[in-house]
Protein backbone atom coordinates (compact mmCIF):
# COMPACT_ATOMS: atom_id res chain seq x y z
CA UNK A 1 0.00 0.00 0.00
CA UNK A 2 0.97 3.31 -0.90
CA UNK A 3 -0.10 6.72 1.24
CA UNK A 4 0.66 10.16 -0.48
CA UNK A 5 -0.67 13.38 1.80
CA UNK A 6 -2.11 15.89 0.05
CA UNK A 7 -1.52 19.09 1.94
CA UNK A 8 -2.24 22.67 -0.37
CA UNK A 9 -1.56 24.04 2.91
CA UNK A 10 0.54 23.00 5.92
CA UNK A 11 -0.83 24.48 8.99
CA UNK A 12 -2.76 21.07 9.21
CA UNK A 13 0.16 18.93 9.10
CA UNK A 14 1.61 21.13 11.89
CA UNK A 15 -2.04 19.79 13.88
CA UNK A 16 -1.09 16.26 13.54
CA UNK A 17 -3.79 15.70 9.84
CA UNK A 18 -3.59 15.46 6.80
CA UNK A 19 -5.79 17.52 4.78
CA UNK A 20 -6.42 14.37 1.95
CA UNK A 21 -4.34 11.12 1.53
CA UNK A 22 -4.31 9.26 -1.97
CA UNK A 23 -4.12 5.58 -1.05
CA UNK A 24 -2.66 3.28 -3.90
CA UNK A 25 -2.36 -0.86 -3.74
CA UNK A 26 -4.38 -1.38 -0.63
CA UNK A 27 -6.42 -4.81 -0.74
CA UNK A 28 -8.22 -4.24 2.43
CA UNK A 29 -10.40 -2.16 3.86
CA UNK A 30 -11.73 -1.70 7.36
CA UNK A 31 -14.77 0.73 8.35
CA UNK A 32 -14.37 1.03 12.18
CA UNK A 33 -17.41 1.85 14.20
CA UNK A 34 -17.34 4.70 17.08
CA UNK A 35 -15.13 3.59 19.98
CA UNK A 36 -15.94 5.29 23.40
CA UNK A 37 -14.96 4.46 26.20
CA UNK A 38 -16.65 1.08 27.18
CA UNK A 39 -15.20 -2.32 28.96
CA UNK A 40 -14.34 -5.27 27.56
CA UNK A 41 -17.95 -6.21 29.21
CA UNK A 42 -19.50 -3.35 27.56
CA UNK A 43 -19.82 -1.01 30.47
CA UNK A 44 -19.09 3.21 29.68
CA UNK A 45 -15.97 4.17 32.03
CA UNK A 46 -14.17 7.35 33.09
CA UNK A 47 -17.52 9.20 33.83
CA UNK A 48 -16.76 12.87 33.20
CA UNK A 49 -12.58 12.15 32.83
CA UNK A 50 -11.73 13.21 28.88
CA UNK A 51 -8.56 12.40 28.90
CA UNK A 52 -9.19 8.63 30.70
CA UNK A 53 -11.93 8.57 28.02
CA UNK A 54 -10.04 9.61 24.99
CA UNK A 55 -7.26 7.01 26.32
CA UNK A 56 -9.65 4.32 26.28
CA UNK A 57 -11.48 4.99 22.78
CA UNK A 58 -8.09 4.93 21.13
CA UNK A 59 -7.25 1.11 22.57
CA UNK A 60 -10.52 0.12 21.58
CA UNK A 61 -9.87 1.49 18.19
CA UNK A 62 -6.22 -0.32 18.61
CA UNK A 63 -8.15 -3.16 19.55
CA UNK A 64 -10.01 -3.59 16.93
CA UNK A 65 -7.31 -2.49 14.18
CA UNK A 66 -5.76 -5.41 16.02
CA UNK A 67 -8.28 -7.96 15.64
CA UNK A 68 -8.15 -7.42 11.76
CA UNK A 69 -4.49 -7.45 11.31
CA UNK A 70 -3.66 -3.70 11.44
CA UNK A 71 -2.34 -0.64 13.35
CA UNK A 72 -3.13 3.05 13.63
CA UNK A 73 -0.28 3.18 11.03
CA UNK A 74 -3.12 1.58 8.64
CA UNK A 75 -5.43 4.44 9.70
CA UNK A 76 -6.22 7.03 6.90
CA UNK A 77 -9.63 8.31 8.25
CA UNK A 78 -10.49 9.42 12.16
CA UNK A 79 -13.85 10.88 12.84
CA UNK A 80 -13.77 12.55 16.64
CA UNK A 81 -16.73 12.85 18.27
CA UNK A 82 -17.22 14.92 21.19
CA UNK A 83 -19.78 16.36 23.51
CA UNK A 84 -17.27 19.22 24.86
CA UNK A 85 -14.99 20.32 22.18
CA UNK A 86 -13.15 23.06 24.41
CA UNK A 87 -12.70 20.08 26.74
CA UNK A 88 -11.41 17.92 24.02
CA UNK A 89 -8.45 20.28 22.66
CA UNK A 90 -7.28 20.35 26.12
CA UNK A 91 -6.97 16.64 26.41
CA UNK A 92 -6.17 16.25 22.31
CA UNK A 93 -2.41 15.82 23.30
CA UNK A 94 -3.28 12.08 24.52
CA UNK A 95 -4.78 11.25 20.67
CA UNK A 96 -1.98 13.27 18.82
CA UNK A 97 0.63 11.18 20.91
CA UNK A 98 -0.88 7.95 20.20
CA UNK A 99 -0.74 8.84 16.17
CA UNK A 100 2.36 10.21 16.11
CA UNK A 101 4.12 7.25 18.08
CA UNK A 102 2.48 5.28 14.59
CA UNK A 103 3.65 8.00 12.53
CA UNK A 104 0.66 8.39 10.79
CA UNK A 105 -1.53 11.71 10.35
CA UNK A 106 -5.04 10.52 9.17
CA UNK A 107 -7.76 13.13 7.61
CA UNK A 108 -9.74 13.83 10.30
CA UNK A 109 -12.62 15.99 11.00
CA UNK A 110 -13.61 16.95 14.58
CA UNK A 111 -17.34 17.40 15.62
CA UNK A 112 -19.03 19.24 18.76
CA UNK A 113 -22.03 16.95 19.57
CA UNK A 114 -25.50 17.49 21.87
CA UNK A 115 -24.66 13.76 22.85
CA UNK A 116 -23.23 10.48 22.19
CA UNK A 117 -25.45 7.12 22.07
CA UNK A 118 -24.14 6.62 25.96
CA UNK A 119 -24.93 8.51 28.47
CA UNK A 120 -21.43 9.87 30.18
CA UNK A 121 -19.76 9.81 27.73
CA UNK A 122 -17.95 12.54 25.82
CA UNK A 123 -16.09 11.32 22.91
CA UNK A 124 -16.33 8.86 20.44
CA UNK A 125 -13.91 7.68 17.71
CA UNK A 126 -14.91 6.44 14.34
CA UNK A 127 -12.24 5.80 11.38
CA UNK A 128 -11.20 3.93 7.99
CA UNK A 129 -8.08 1.52 8.08
CA UNK A 130 -6.32 0.38 4.30
CA UNK A 131 -4.02 -2.29 4.15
Amino acid sequence: MERTAINPVTWSVERGFTQGEVVSGATRTLYLSGQTAMSDEGEPLHDGDMAAQLTLSIENVEAVLAEAGMSLANLVRLNVYTTDVDLLFRHYGVLAARLGAARVAPTTTMLGVTRLAIPGQMVELEGTAVA
